[in-house]
């Protein structure tokens, strides 16, 4: 095999690159993968989830997310998904995303939005504990 060849993505998966010319990208995956799971520890230390406290606030989301079946029309038309026992940390993950613009749905970046990190703790406590 010729080493000065330039690999693509699709030979590599195909072993067809040694294993020591993936082995950086190995290691920059792997680093990834923990400094995120350092940085995602770091932010749900923060604040603990109250699910008895975002039994006041859950009149927001239950309007859409309380409603099996539920379809809404704006700006299109989606099913609403059913947010009642998902993980929590997904949950916070995703008030999050909605709050700092990395997802967006119009509803729901300004819900997210006009959280505070001990809502959106407390939700995720309320809903992940639902069935």
């Amino acid at each position: 095999m010729n080493l000065s060849k330039t690999m693509y993505p699709n030979q590599m998966r195909n072993g067809k690159a040694s294993v020591a010319r993936r082995l950086p990208q190995v290691f920059a995956g792997l680093a990834m993968v923990v400094s995120c799971g350092f940085a995602s520890s770091g932010s749900a230390a923060e604040a603990v989830g109250n699910a008895e406290a975002a039994k006041a606030k859950v009149s927001m989301c239950i309007g859409c997310h309380g409603i099996s079946g539920y379809r809404a029309s704006f700006p299109e038309v989606y099913s609403v998904p059913m947010i009642a026992g998902q993980n929590g940390a997904y949950l916070q993950a995703a008030l999050r995303a909605y709050a700092s613009g990395e997802r967006t749905h119009p509803t729901m970046d300004a819900i997210a939005k006009s959280l505070s990190d001990q809502d959106i703790a407390d939700l995720s406590a309320y809903y992940s504990k639902l069935k």
